[in-house]
């Protein structure tokens, strides 16, 4: 079943950049649904590193930026976080959800002592979990929203979301960690 884009109302205003960043990758790929993009997106992001060595990958960009490995782990968390939320409101659970503090996880997250191979096995198995959980959902499902962060989100929206997230940090690796 197509994953239909979510009408504005079914997220928060500063999502919109998130699902017009989905848009365009799906545009970019030549693909019409967002759970074609969630598959594809690992094998990019594998891609998009070969040949970066772990220790370029443990630098940021610019002095006090993230290394890359914060970056990516930071977009793995993130789907966790919005795959977990995508899960309470396909479930019905519209109990309200606090927000996350990006800034106070990276740091913790312990990414500069990885390497890029583990962080990319990682990407992909959090990423099949969330595909393994978008897969048996029907339209009543997706449409079903949560309260997360103080506004209502809609588990069609989440979808985009997680994707969205990642293809932004896509381009930021592109132009920024790679350029």
């Amino acid at each position: 079943m197509t994953i239909s884009r979510p009408a504005s109302d079914e997220h928060a205003p500063w999502a919109h950049t998130y699902i017009d960043d989905a848009q365009a990758a799906l545009t970019q790929h030549g693909l019409s649904d967002i759970k074609s993009l969630l598959a594809k997106q690992p094998g990019e992001l594998a891609t998009l590193l070969r040949g970066v060595t772990d220790e370029a990958a443990r630098q940021g960009y610019a002095p006090g930026k993230w290394s890359l490995l914060e970056s990516l782990l930071h977009t793995i968390d993130t789907e966790r976080v919005f795959s977990y939320r995508l899960l309470r409101a396909a479930r019905g659970d519209r109990t309200p959800l606090p927000g996350y503090e990006q800034d106070d996880w990276v740091p913790l997250s312990g990414a500069n002592q990885r390497s890029l191979a583990s962080v990319i096995t990682e990407f992909g198995a959090v990423r099949a979990a969330t595909l393994a959980l978008l897969e048996p959902l029907d339209e009543n499902a997706l449409a079903r929203r949560t309260v997360a962060s103080g506004h209502e989100v809609s588990a069609r929206a989440l979808a985009w979301l997680i994707a969205g997230h990642a293809a932004h940090h896509f381009v930021l690796t592109r132009d920024r960690y790679l350029g």
